[in-house]
């Protein structure tokens, strides 16, 4: 286990990401639910919310559907503040506002605001309490709607799961122009902290080849660690814990502590 922990006080601000890619099925939610626990498991204090209208984060962390009246929705539409939707997981250091398929709703109702793209932005920051947490890390949906342009706002940076198959990159393309698209006119300090390759199997070339054509074309945006395909992180949800709680010794689980330990040297660089 790695032991490290960022220096922190009472005056520090969180920071914000994004966990985002259009393309469901590559990771997205097992990644932030996992990074959320290794970071939270080295004395960190993060906030994870849900905004996918699937709610699989939520469920990956042990809340029944009966367990989220105060959610994700309430929170974006202004029905609830932030520090009312929060909701403490089992893992120690780790909270999360859950999603239920209200999110859906969203989508169309924040068309006609004024600062649609500015509504999660704005109930984080009309949080008073900025030191609670070292890190909010927000679940995106698979889409590059409303609800991802509200978290994309809202972050500070975004971090990409890609997976190792054939049309992994073309999709990052998609993803990247939205980023800039963002930058350009909701979110100027927006910055692309990282790739993340997932889904990697070692017997495939394919997952060679994508790792090393991403590598290639993104340098070092791209996190040296690499999740492998695993049966033991796809059972974990179904038991509504992360696979590091699960089976701390599984080859999804150890890669996934892996991350966490190289996120947080990145961010210690970035502070000195």
């Amino acid at each position: 286990m790695y032991k490290k922990k960022l220096n922190t006080n009472n005056n520090h601000k969180h920071k914000v990401f994004a966990i985002a890619n259009q393309k469901g099925g590559v990771g997205k939610t097992t990644t932030t639910i996992n990074l959320a626990t290794g970071l939270a498991a080295v004395g960190l204090k993060i906030l994870l919310i849900d905004l996918d209208p699937q709610g699989n984060a939520s469920t990956g962390l042990g809340f029944e559907k009966n367990e989220r009246q105060v959610n994700s929705y309430s929170l974006i539409s202004g029905e609830s503040k932030l520090t009312e939707s929060i909701k403490n997981s089992k893992i120690p250091n780790l909270d999360i506002v859950v999603a239920t398929v209200d999110l859906l709703g969203a989508e169309i109702e924040l068309i006609d605001k004024e600062k649609r793209g500015y509504q999660l932005d704005e109930a984080i920051k009309q949080s008073n309490d900025d030191s609670t947490y070292d890190y909010i890390l927000i679940d995106c949906p698979p889409a590059l709607g409303i609800l991802t342009l509200n978290a994309l706002t809202a972050a500070d940076s975004v971090l990409v799961p890609l997976q190792c198959e054939f049309f992994a990159l073309e999709g990052l393309s998609q993803l990247m122009k939205t980023v800039e698209m963002v930058r350009l006119t909701f979110n100027p300090n927006l910055k692309l902290e990282g790739i993340i390759l997932t889904m990697f199997d070692k017997r495939n070339n394919l997952s060679e080849q994508v790792a090393e054509d991403a590598r290639k074309n993104l340098g070092s945006t791209v996190f040296d660690t690499v999740i492998p395909r695993n049966v033991r992180v796809s059972e974990a949800p179904s038991h509504g814990i992360p696979a590091l709680v699960y089976d701390y010794k599984c080859s999804g689980s150890v890669a996934y502590m892996n991350l966490a330990k190289e996120f947080i040297e990145r961010e210690s660089n970035f502070l000195r």
